[in-house]
């Protein structure tokens, strides 16, 4: 053998060991169909993320994951079943987006029906409150405040009484 054999047989030795070094991450984004696949299934390790977003390094569940739907992909099963398959396995928290059916489906409108509902329940006090200003007071007893219709009806004597008085205290 040949010095330059010898060379070459030690290069291709060492890209053979550095590849098996290498640690190996599949990727389930070759096609299209397997990134959106991807998307609609949440990493099962607890990080939260989407399953082809994990980047955790030796994830114990995107790995197997990702192969598992590579596979699923690359045999042409339907994206149904293979959704099904995950929530067999995992359950429907493997899902990133919850299906909609029963409550799931009108839990979206709860945030903006409540903020209807407040904005109501606002304008209606604040109508309360503008007519308490402008109606007569009437004590529990049924008598009228003394001075409550004089004041209603007229409010420049109320304003002229008021005058007279600071008038009066401010003389002494």
């Amino acid at each position: 053998m040949t010095n330059r054999h010898r060379v070459a047989l030690a290069f291709s030795f060492f890209v053979a060991i550095a590849t098996a070094l290498v640690p190996l991450r599949v990727d389930a984004e070759r096609s299209d169909r397997a990134k959106a696949l991807g998307r609609k299934l949440m990493c099962m390790c607890g990080c939260g993320q989407i399953l082809i977003e994990c980047n955790h390094i030796d994830c114990p569940y995107s790995v197997p994951m990702l192969k598992k739907l590579d596979q699923l992909v690359a045999a042409n099963e339907a994206d149904d079943l293979i959704l099904q398959d995950y929530v067999q396995q995992y359950g429907e928290k493997v899902l990133s987006e919850p299906p909609s059916k029963g409550f799931n489906s009108i839990a979206w409108y709860i945030p903006g029906a409540s903020f209807v509902l407040g904005l109501a329940i606002v304008g209606f006090v604040i109508r309360l409150w503008s007519k308490r200003h402008t109606e007569e007071f009437v004590p529990a007893s049924g008598a009228p405040v003394e001075g409550a219709a004089s004041s209603s009806a007229r409010p420049d004597s109320r304003l002229e009484r008021a005058r007279q008085q600071a008038d009066e205290e401010t003389e002494d």
